[in-house]
């Protein structure tokens, strides 16, 4: 039987019931409709976490919202990761929780400069699609030389240099406790990995150091499992990430592909627990089993790691660093993993366009990314300096939000107010939306500001601006 979202009744039953407020809803049953859509968490009910008669009530409510999937949390002392936590196969039944985690390999046998200028790489990737910042998550620190003091030193240069988790990968225990040795306790690395040939040592580690393990068995789903079934019920290991392989070739792509998809089915689907963690992909592997040029291999990279995260990989290990590569893994990532129930939204608040001053225009637009987004590119496209304000429409468009009474003179006031751009500018003159034209009465109410009505189309922000935004003009504009 497939994983079933308990009903706000039996959440509701379990809640304090007091009506008391603090979690910021008017009262329990409010709670608990946020809780069973995953807009809130337990931990924000303050009665329930604190009062210790509510305890027996409290696990219960966890194991009811309990995802199917384990969710995994990986930490350095500046950046927390989380992977796994699912509760769905396909994203419109609820939706995707935590994006697959993409981490760039670096391996010991590097000098300190390489490392320096491939950690400088990964932390500054950044691209901005739709108002989002697409980064990078963690790194993994590969053991080639197989020698545990080179393997320390360098997991401390990363360690030094870098804001992100770790994995600490390779198959000898010793070389893994090496990492762990210079690691503060601010660290929670991931132990790649647990082999049919290691286990019991890679587990003792995990347990010594409370770090989740994974366990790799390319090509052997039988071992995979029965690893998982042995380190969890054996030794107690509950934080566990399972690698199937990532393997080329026609049959080695049909065999991941079927691996990663029945593993991820049992889990949701069957409830079967030893399926039920975070799975790795690692098209790092194309990097030593495909024979071609450095082209190929990073074409390769790119295909497997798009395809897997398609397949339900929680976590990506990686070595290409070229923005081509990963440019089209955190753009699909972010398709893949928007809510399916809501339109994506920006947050609301005033953005500077280019170097505005005291004299540059203020135009307002809504918080429905793809809105925004074009709004910013065709303002920046004309090479106008502006100030815009961005109101909470709840990420519908004007003509939808205008009609839904979410573009209001209210909203657009609460940011000018809360961002204080009355002291920014000279002016008091808004330029909103045509098709926002029929609330400009309801803005120039709201905020005491003198609204013109701009284009209806943003690509004629730069003509129009041109055209109305002179001295004279908002003089005459002013006046009236």
């Amino acid at each position: 039987m497939p994983w079933r979202p308990p009903t706000p009744i039996e959440i509701y039953q379990l809640l304090p019931q007091t009506n008391c407020g603090k979690c910021g809803e008017p009262n329990c049953m409010a709670f608990a409709v946020k809780l069973i859509n995953f807009d809130t968490t337990l931990e924000q009910c303050p009665p329930l976490i604190e009062d210790k008669s509510y305890a027996k009530n409290l696990e219960k409510l966890k194991a009811l919202l309990s995802p199917p999937v384990k969710e995994i949390v990986l930490r350095s002392p500046k950046r927390v990761v989380k992977i796994g936590g699912e509760y769905v196969l396909y994203r419109h039944e609820l939706r995707y929780m935590n994006p697959t985690a993409i981490a760039i390999d670096i391996d010991d046998s590097m000098d300190r400069d390489s490392i320096l200028k491939r950690i400088e790489a990964i932390e500054k990737f950044e691209y901005e699609y739709v108002g989002r910042k697409l980064k990078l998550d963690l790194i993994a620190v590969r053991s080639v030389t197989n020698d545990p003091k080179q393997f320390a030193k360098t997991v401390q240069i990363v360690a030094e240099n870098s804001t992100l988790p770790l994995i600490l990968c390779s198959l000898n225990p010793t070389v893994i406790e090496a990492g762990f040795n210079v690691l503060t306790q601010e660290h929670r690395p991931l132990i790649y990995a647990a082999t049919k040939d290691n286990w019991r040592e890679m587990a003792e580690l995990a347990k010594r150091y409370e770090a989740p393990l994974a366990i790799a068995s390319p090509g052997d789903l039988d071992m995979l499992v029965s690893l998982a079934k042995t380190l969890s019920e054996g030794f107690g290991i509950s934080d566990l990430a399972l690698d199937p392989g990532t393997l080329i070739g026609v049959n080695g792509l049909a065999y991941t592909v079927k691996a990663f998809t029945w593993l991820r089915y049992k889990a949701v689907y069957d409830l079967w627990k030893y399926a039920g963690y975070p799975l790795i992909g690692t098209p790092i592997s194309v990097w030593s089993s495909l024979e071609g040029d450095v082209m190929d291999k990073m074409w390769w990279e790119a295909i497997l790691a798009t395809l897997l995260m398609t397949r339900y990989a929680d976590l990506l290990i990686m070595h290409s660093i070229d923005g081509w590569v990963l440019l089209p893994q955190v753009m699909w990532r972010f398709q893949l993993y928007t809510d399916p129930r809501k339109p994506v939204a920006v947050p609301s608040g005033v953005r500077e366009i280019g170097k505005p001053d005291e004299k540059s225009p203020v135009i307002v637009t809504t918080n429905y990314a793809l809105t925004y987004s074009i709004v910013l590119s065709d303002i920046e496209k004309a090479k106008v300096n502006a100030w815009l304000v961005v109101i909470d429409t709840e990420g519908l468009a004007v003509d939808v939000s205008v009609a839904a009474r979410k573009f209001t003179g209210e909203k657009v006031a609460e940011v000018i107010k809360s961002s204080e751009l009355d002291k920014k500018v000279r002016h008091k003159v808004l330029i909103i939306p045509g098709k926002a034209a029929r609330v400009s009465g309801d803005v120039e109410d709201a905020t005491g500001w003198k609204v013109v009505v701009g284009p209806v189309d943003s690509s004629e922000i730069g003509k129009f601006i041109e055209k109305m935004w002179t001295e004279n003009k908002l003089k005459e504009l002013l006046s009236q």
